[in-house]
């Protein structure tokens, strides 16, 4: 994605988005409604630079998947902005909280080694999904939220660790704003969401640019 305004002579801004479903914006009226498009004209806007995105996500992917089929975008793309929101479909597919954790470290480990400015690699939540219509064909809603959490609180510790920004979903996923929230499949975000999302997600990261 070009900034139309921008005239800066600089190279664009490169922003890599990994994960799932969530990430490919699937559920949204099209490509332009999904957050990290969202963020990367939020990114051109402030920045008044071009901002290339490249957003390799699958539906359906798990951080197996993600390390075997995204990573290698790392040093392809050589990204000044990296998000990551993964983690969902290990839940759903019955992998532990220790398998979880030990594919997520290796995804972070591989982040981190571009070592970009604070601010810039950032790991973000999955989002509070036992509350769709859909949540039910997956199991108990209660226990779907119990392990969320569980997963997001690894994820979260990781990040931590490695000093990447953390992002919660959890409250904005749960602050139904009325007709589009939740896409017609019962299951995932609609555009209202995900736009949502995606102002949770700029609050974090901007001042990140503003200081750049």
């Amino acid at each position: 994605m070009r900034s139309p305004t921008s005239t800066d002579s600089k190279p664009p801004l490169r922003y890599l988005a990994l994960g799932d479903s969530y990430t490919i914006g699937t559920g949204a009226s099209d490509l332009a409604h999904s957050w990290p498009s969202i963020i990367a004209l939020r990114l051109a806007h402030s920045t008044g630079r071009g901002v290339e995105l490249f957003n390799p996500a699958i539906n359906g992917f798990t951080t197996v998947d993600l390390i075997v089929r995204e990573l290698r975008y790392l040093e392809r793309f050589q990204p000044d902005l990296v998000t990551i929101l993964i983690g969902v479909n290990d839940l759903v597919q019955g992998r532990t909280i220790e398998q979880y954790e030990a594919s997520l470290q290796r995804i972070y480990k591989s982040v981190a080694a571009l070592q970009l400015p604070a601010g810039r690699s950032v790991g973000i939540s999955i989002p509070n999904w036992s509350i769709v219509p859909a949540a039910r064909d997956f199991g108990d809603p209660n226990r779907l939220r119990k392990l969320t959490d569980a997963f997001n609180e690894v994820a979260r510790n990781l990040a931590t660790r490695r000093g990447f920004m953390w992002i919660d979903l959890t409250e904005v996923s749960t602050s139904d704003s009325g007709p589009g929230w939740i896409a017609d499949d019962r299951l995932h975000p609609g555009d209202g969401q995900y736009a949502a999302w995606a102002e949770v997600i700029w609050q974090g990261v901007r001042d990140a640019w503003r200081k750049a």
